[in-house]
């Protein structure tokens, strides 16, 4: 199976339907979109070599070019290799060259010098196609195991690793998303805000699937005020939205009165949303807001929390609903494991594990991450979490960010979660610092709500009406804004450089 031919299906089914759109303007309709792959795809085999399983780069923001290429390089067989295009250059470079690409695309083809890499740079944008009568009517025959899509970590801690996913681990995945995300209908239209080389990206299978609108913004990437006209203009908006996006979303929404007009639903992951920050999208959206829980190993799949149970602000027990990752996706197994990795009973944290279709085929080039990864056909997230007697998964934090001080455990969540709470609060952080009397301190990092002054000791007496005494920060850094990565998860590795490299000038309550 061949995940194109999931738009050569659409565009016989429905060639008239609006498929792509640059904001509120349509540019192709599904017959028009197809078409283009074709001609793409000429060009990959005629003009540039490309044959079944070589690699593609693309190094491009957001646009409708970004999607037929992306098909073109699968009507063919070959692998697509999204790569975020916020990435310095020799970030990317490494990716085309670890990944072998035989070409690669970028906005306007002049990113790199000449000889700088050892595949061929060619411009993705505003391409001129010539006559391609003879074009490869249908998409390559593959199986589901073909790699299709290769997706490289996000690196915060080391050098990205390429996740190796296959076409039948794209259609698993997309084929959960109606079942336990969001229906999906021809009315749709899905908004790529977040980048395309990520989660937003892999949401357009299932819309192709069912002839739905693909839109990207104008500005090609993220403004709040500009999705909101999106949605007014269009209606029925779909998007994924990192949770700090959202959080923009609702302070913009505040601030111009809008109230969700437009908006179909909000798709939010790859980051915690703390519990105070949920209730206020929810106070401003309504009932729009889903949750859902993977890893680029798992992309999107490993749990979900539906809108209804996000809503019900009224149950008795919505505060731990919602503040868990929900339950496991339809076509998966989900497990927490002890440190010899054996399950662990309800309520007891341990490490996330995960298997099923969704799951990636290992690391490219990489067989030592592979082993470590897989283990008898489970993926290890790195995740810490549990699983409570109704199936709700809950994240308490990364492996590696658990900090041990005088011998306990704190999870770094909770402490955010706590502080996150503060009127005054906008942003929080919690990382580990060493410590030579408890081993490891509790450090938080603070944004202040309009970048007003806050008082730690009011903040120390604010946590300790909520939270027991060992688990508070021993100190307090004022920041303007947090470190973040380009999908908008926060680099808690430069935060503890930061303490290593400036200790002694945060404030200690």
């Amino acid at each position: 199976m061949n995940i194109a031919n999931w738009l050569h299906a659409a565009a016989q089914r429905w060639p008239e339907r609006p498929a792509l759109f640059e904001g509120a303007r349509q540019v192709a309709d599904y017959q028009g979109f197809a078409a283009r792959v074709r001609g793409l795809a000429h060009e990959l085999v005629h003009q540039h070599g490309v044959e079944p399983g070589d690699r593609v780069a693309l190094f491009m923001k957001n646009c409708c070019e970004y999607l037929e290429l992306m098909y073109a390089v699968w009507w063919v067989g070959a692998v697509a290799v999204p790569i975020n295009c916020k990435l310095h250059r020799s970030e990317a470079g490494w990716i085309v060259d670890n990944a072998q690409a035989r070409v690669l695309f970028t906005d306007d083809g002049q990113v790199f010098a000449a000889n700088e890499l050892a595949c061929r740079e060619v411009a993705g944008r505003g391409r001129a196609l010539a006559n391609t009568g003879d074009a490869q009517a249908i998409p390559y025959t593959c199986d589901a195991d073909h790699l299709a899509w290769l997706f490289y970590t996000s690196g915060t801690t080391g050098r990205s690793k390429g996740v190796m996913l296959s076409h039948g681990n794209l259609a698993a995945m997309s084929l959960c998303y109606p079942l336990d995300v969001d229906a999906v209908s021809a009315r749709d239209a899905v908004v790529y805000a977040a980048p395309m080389s990520h989660g937003a990206g892999l949401y357009n299978f299932i819309h192709v699937r069912c002839g739905a609108r693909h839109v990207v913004p104008e500005s090609r990437g993220f403004k709040a005020d500009e999705l909101f006209a999106l949605a007014s203009q269009l209606g029925e908006v779909t998007l994924f939205a990192a949770p700090t996006m959202v959080k923009r979303m609702v302070e913009q929404a505040r601030c111009s009165g809008y109230a969700g007009e437009g908006i179909k639903t909000i798709v939010y992951g790859g980051a915690p949303m703390y519990l105070a920050d949920l209730q206020d999208a929810v106070s401003t959206f309504g009932p729009r807001l889903v949750q859902i829980y993977g890893q680029g190993e798992s992309p999107m799949t490993i749990s979900a929390l539906p809108r209804e149970l996000i809503a019900d602000r009224q149950r008795p027990d919505w505060a731990r609903i919602a503040s868990s990752v929900g339950l496991a996706h339809a076509c998966v197994d989900v497990r927490v494991l002890d440190a010899q990795l054996r399950p662990l009973p309800a309520g007891q944290p341990g490490q996330i594990a995960v298997r099923g279709p969704t799951v990636m085929h290992g690391y490219w080039r990489n067989e030592t991450a592979t082993r470590e990864a897989l283990v008898d056909g489970w993926l290890l997230t790195g995740d810490i979490g549990y699983l409570d007697d109704q199936g709700y998964l809950t994240l308490t934090d990364r492996c590696k960010d658990v900090i041990i001080s005088g011998g306990s455990n704190v999870y770094p969540r909770e402490v955010e979660e706590v502080l996150a709470l503060h009127p005054e609060v906008f942003e929080v952080c919690v990382v580990g610092e060493a410590d030579e009397e408890w081993g490891e301190s509790v450090v938080a990092f603070v944004v202040a709500r309009g970048n007003q002054p806050l008082d730690q000791h009011s903040l120390t007496s604010w946590f300790l009406e909520r939270m027991a005494s060992f688990k508070k920060p021993k100190k307090y850094v004022f920041l303007a804004e947090l470190p973040k990565n380009s999908y908008g998860k926060v680099l808690k590795t430069t935060l503890r450089q930061w303490l290593q490299e400036a200790a002694g000038t945060a404030v200690t309550p």
